[in-house]
């Protein structure tokens, strides 16, 4: 190569690269202009509040009708007429109409080509209308009826290991698959010219054809260079536990970029908008602070921040509530007037999204719930029902907060 042809290639480069750049630090300037944030460094007051003030709640027991709906697990999914839950001692996935009343069970727990090798459930995805229940098994997804019929099986693309799947449209799965950054992270001090148009963004988020798993488009998002899906701890590459990276809501999906400390709305058109984002920058904080995303009730965002730390003593996850009209961030201190003594953390990690309203749920320990009554620590309508129940015969009581 004569030294004209190779300056004039170096130039190029340079320029696609600065280019490139210029763009980044215009959307990450425009991103924080105006953007709402919470500092971590601050010590936010605590403030409580009744959880009857900001919402209508509302209880339920799933009936067990026989043993096959007595169950050990949790909600997977709440549907606009149905409610999943798993049972972790059988491998079944039950489903319960709205009211609690048994629908149908589905049990392909097994190690055949149309079955799930594995009794405990992260989460699985369960689209009502066409009665598909989307379910992850290595690096494929099985579809089964609620009933338990198999369908079909999806292929993901390879490599993938532990990722967030939930339902974005008729036609589409959203994932997320933390895999992606750790490659990107171990690969960058060897550049190729391709790199410089993707190597300052993470491609960890991807849309996939619920008809056949092929990705249909990446989501192109800023990046900070940090990977926080791995981490090297005695010698030994491991995996950081799973972190809320998407969150459903009326306007389409909350996407939790922890890398560059920003919860982004990505709508259902497919913008991809700031909603909001927290200070310092996790590379300046030792040990790191990730911001776990957040939900959005109308009135109310509720945020969790976690510290990245081993230390035992540490208050790893901390609760906050942000009044969107006056800008006022708390910690949460959330209790109910039907269970005296009992503190609840609104999150993300129990939230869900029916029409155009963002619920939370919380299930209560039946055998917790029976002490509670007998110290007369219940009232309402909660007392009324523990009243009715048996703790080693029946499920546990769901609880549901409709917010005002």
């Amino acid at each position: 190569m004569n030294i004209n042809n190779y300056m004039n290639i170096k130039s190029i480069l340079n320029y696609v690269l600065i280019v490139y750049l210029s763009v980044g630090c215009s959307i990450n300037k425009q991103s924080n202009e105006g953007l709402p944030y919470i500092d971590v460094r601050k010590n936010y007051p605590e403030k409580e509040i009744d959880m009857t003030e900001i919402a209508d709640v509302t209880y339920l027991h799933l009936i067990t009708k026989n043993s096959d709906y007595l169950y050990r697990g949790r909600i997977l999914c709440i549907t606009e007429n149905t409610i999943v839950v798993g049972d972790d001692s059988s491998g079944s996935i039950l489903f319960f109409s709205k009211d609690g009343q048994p629908i149908s069970r589905l049990n392909r727990y097994g190690v055949g080509p149309e079955e799930y090798p594995m009794s405990r459930f992260s989460s699985i995805i369960y689209d009502e209308a066409k009665d598909d229940v989307f379910i992850r098994v290595f690096n494929n997804i099985l579809v089964y009826s609620s009933s338990g019929v198999y369908k079909k099986k999806l292929t993901l693309p390879p490599g993938i290991y532990d990722v967030q799947i939930v339902s974005f449209d008729n036609q589409s799965l959203l994932v997320h698959d933390p895999k992606r950054i750790f490659e990107k992270m171990q690969n960058k001090s060897i550049p190729k010219v391709s790199d410089f148009i993707t190597h300052y963004n993470d491609s960890s988020f991807f849309l996939i054809s619920k008809a056949d798993g092929k990705v249909l488009e990446y989501i192109t998002m800023p990046s900070n260079e940090i990977d926080l899906s791995f981490y090297l701890y005695d010698g030994v590459i491991r995996m950081r536990p799973t972190y809320c990276r998407i969150v459903k809501c009326s306007e389409g999906l909350f996407l939790c970029n922890h890398e560059v400390d920003t919860v982004f709305l990505y709508g259902k058109d497919k913008s991809l908008t700031p909603v909001i984002r927290k200070i310092p920058l996790i590379n300046k904080l030792d040990p790191m602070v990730i911001l776990d995303n957040c939900m959005d009730t109308g009135k109310y965002q509720f945020i969790v921040t976690e510290t990245l730390s081993w230390e035992k003593d540490k208050d790893q996850r901390k609760y906050y509530i942000r009044d969107k009209e006056t800008g006022e961030i708390a910690r949460q201190k959330i209790i109910l007037p039907d269970y005296q003594g009992k503190q609840f953390f609104i999150s993300p990690y129990n939230t869900y999204f029916n029409g155009e309203e963002t619920l939370s749920h919380f299930e209560l320990d039946l055998i917790e719930l029976k002490k509670a009554y007998n110290n007369n620590r219940l009232g309402g309508k909660l007392k009324e029902l523990v009243a009715t129940l048996n703790e080693f015969e029946d499920n546990n009581v769901f609880m549901f907060v409709h917010f005002k």
